[in-house]
């Protein structure tokens, strides 16, 4: 397929609603600093009359170090309406959702001193809490018709009440012994050791002023598991029946395979807990999640996976019977990965975003014929909410971060609906950008970017950062990060250069699958080909001063390189990699990734683990390398970012090592990133200038 050529101004998306008046005479590279101070919109919620468009805003308070999270109003019936604040931009309001008669939009905070469900109403006045309980509220869901709300405690499974999970918690926040004992796995997740709690959802009455009453049903009862699933679980995972009396809900039933094993279900339950309940797909070993109940109530909408074991396995979309249990997939056809679903008022068409091409895209499935349509083309989908008159999205582009968008039913350019940080953004300069494919492995066409520097001069050359990107299931296209954005380095003064290689997503599952057993073989030949080719294409590149960078696979990824294409670079930047398969194989969180990857256990399959080993290629090491490791990183322990350390320190290779105790597999909080980003682009700069 032949693409068309994209090279575009980097703040294209908002630069047609920016006037001549707000583009200053001076205008300034874009840094870290930047980055990490713009306001960042998310989570938007059309009102059931399609009249309004509530989201969330997310600042950052460098002096606190942390974000702070807000609600903010849209009029999408008066053009060029401007949003306005609904709470304080330094509260910590969040996922806002509408009332079933849009009168009042819910949202969650923790002002009372603890995380409850609060209501604020439309037509004016202080918002009130929704709940009043014991335990802080993780997420919650309100049903149809507005009867019923269902919230997420964290309780203890033996205990009665909300009291005493609430006493559980706080003898467990101050013990008299710190030795924690454990006879199973998922000791540890992500970046929090578990303490025998978990994520249960319970079901409230809703008064006619819309506040809870009664004691919580707790639904989920029996569920040896956390619903919604952690770490990244939310309320896409459970939902209510049309008439508020079933809700279902994804879970892993946990006993001792949770660690090794992606086998989530969908469940129904009675909203009064009067019944246990009740697995709907207990006949597919691998992944069923992100129930969505049909407008009249007799099918069910769910995303399914057929491999177990295997969390990249395409997610196919699935309509269940509700009354004889009949299964069908809606879009066995179409080749891509959908997210979680929604759908439209009169129940015929399913929306869902899905990577593709490097792009990630909102699609219409019809759900009778199963005819897929994508309904935007540039740009990443942040979030989206389906409303009558149509969709309003948070998409982004790798030229400037995510605005809220008007997306029509019949697809064609969305229409601009915010212009958050358009002052600032308007006094940057950002590199424009271009995909570009050339042939890769198996002579097959892999995409890729390019990114100009800031302030870009014809006839220069400049020096280059490849970025690697993770997952390995993962793509790095149109979009635009918080933690790994080009912009970042075209603004320091690099050309920047990424690729999708084999086991991207995007491209089809065979793609996907065939980086499986395979991280150094094709993934590495995708890289040496794109780099060589985009060289030969882009003559601003110098291939003289370029450093390669990445994380997760990505650190992988440059720990192998270093031993196996370390010729055409300058230096080389390790964040949370892979240092060895071996251990890997077992201090990682969830084994089931690496045993799917490398086809068995350590100990039965010990060859698969050593083919693609960084470790067994130490010897050759000889560029200069940062290795950067969170302490808190669970995915990728803290003895890989130590071992490959000690590994270049050992051998007088030029090294730094930089350590976050605080951070997870991620950089999260503002002075962190800026240090982050400090000492990455020190680092380039220190070896290819």
């Amino acid at each position: 397929m032949r693409l068309p050529r994209l090279l575009v101004p980097a703040f294209a998306l908002l630069a047609a609603s920016l006037t001549a008046a707000d583009s200053p005479a001076e205008k300034k590279p874009f840094t870290p600093r930047d980055l990490v101070l713009l306001d960042r919109v998310s989570d938007p919620r059309v009102s059931p009359d399609g009249r309004f468009a509530v989201y969330q805003l997310r600042r950052t308070d460098l002096e606190a170090n942390k974000g702070t999270t807000s609600l903010w109003l849209l009029d999408l019936k008066t053009p060029g309406a401007a949003p306005r604040a609904l709470t304080a931009p330094s509260g910590d309001a969040s996922s806002p959702r509408w009332s079933a008669d849009g009168k009042a939009i819910y949202f969650l905070s923790a002002r009372s001193g603890s995380a409850q469900v609060w209501r604020l109403p439309l037509e004016g006045g202080e918002a009130v809490p929704v709940t009043k309980l014991p335990l802080d509220v993780g997420g919650f869901v309100l049903s149809p018709d507005g009867q019923r709300i269902a919230v997420v405690l964290e309780v203890f499974p033996e205990c009665v009440t909300l009291a005493d999970s609430k006493k559980r918690l706080e003898e467990k926040a101050k013990p008299k012994a710190s030795g924690q004992s454990f006879d199973k796995l998922f000791v540890r997740h992500w970046d929090t050791w578990v303490n025998g709690a978990r994520a249960q959802v319970f079901a409230l009455a809703l008064g006619a002023d819309g506040i809870a009453t009664g004691e919580p049903a707790w639904v989920t009862r029996g569920i040896d598991g956390d619903v919604p699933s952690k770490p990244f679980g939310d309320d896409t995972e459970f939902g209510f029946s049309p008439d508020g009396k079933t809700l279902y809900f994804n879970a892993r039933i946990a006993g001792r395979t949770e660690a090794w094993s992606t086998n989530f279900d969908i469940y129904s339950a009675p909203t009064d807990a009067s019944a246990p309940p009740k697995n709907l797909t207990a006949d597919n070993a691998a992944w069923d999640g992100y129930p969505l109940a049909s407008r009249d109530g007799k099918k069910l909408y769910y995303l399914a996976m057929k491999r177990p074991g295997f969390e990249a396995d395409r997610f196919g979309i699935m309509e269940l019977d509700l009354a004889n249990g009949k299964k069908r997939e809606v879009a066995p056809a179409w080749d891509r990965s959908a997210s979680a679903l929604k759908l439209s008022a009169d129940g015929r068409t399913l929306f869902t975003n899905a990577d593709d091409l490097g792009q990630n895209r909102i699609f219409a499935i019809d759900v009778a014929t199963g005819v897929v349509k994508a309904l935007t083309d540039q740009g990443g989908t942040e979030g989206f909410s389906v409303g009558p008159d149509g969709i309003v999205a948070s998409r982004a582009t790798l030229g400037g971060p995510a605005q809220l968008f008007h997306v029509a039913f019949a697809g064609g350019n969305p229409t601009p609906l915010t212009r958050h940080n358009a002052e600032a953004l308007a006094r940057i300069t950002f590199g424009e950008y271009e995909q570009f494919s050339f042939k890769g492995a198996n002579d097959e066409t892999i995409f890729g970017y390019v990114m100009k520097p800031a302030g870009f001069v014809a006839g220069k050359k400049y020096p280059v950062a490849m970025i690697v990107h993770g997952g390995p299931q993962g793509s790095m296209g149109n979009e635009f990060h918080y933690r790994w954005n080009p912009q970042t380095y075209a603004g320091a003064g690099f050309a920047v250069v990424f690729i999708d290689f084999h086991g991207s997503t995007g491209y089809g599952q065979k793609f996907t699958d065939s980086i499986s057993g395979d991280w150094g073989g094709k993934p590495l030949e995708d890289l040496k080909k794109g780099w060589a080719f985009a060289l030969a294409k882009y003559d601003f590149l110098d291939a003289n001063r370029a450093a390669a960078l990445g994380a997760s696979f990505g650190g992988y990824m440059i720990d192998w390189i270093a031993g196996n294409w370390g010729e055409p670079w300058k230096c080389l930047v390790s964040h949370d990699g892979v240092f060895d398969n071996r251990l890997m194989a077992y201090a990682t969180d969830e084994l089931w990734f690496d045993e799917w990857e490398n086809s068995g256990t350590q100990y039965e399959k010990p060859a698969n683990y050593e083919r693609f080993n960084p470790i067994n290629h130490v010897a050759k090491w000889k560029t200069p390398m940062l290795v950067i490791q969170g302490g808190l990183d669970f995915r990728c322990p803290l003895e890989h970012g130590l071992g490959a350390f000690s590994a270049l320190q050992r051998r007088g290779i030029p090294s730094e090592f930089l350590y976050f105790p605080d951070e997870n597999h991620w950089v999260l909080k503002p002075q962190n990133s800026l240090q982050w980003h400090a000492a990455v682009e020190a680092w380039l700069k220190k070896w290819t200038n």
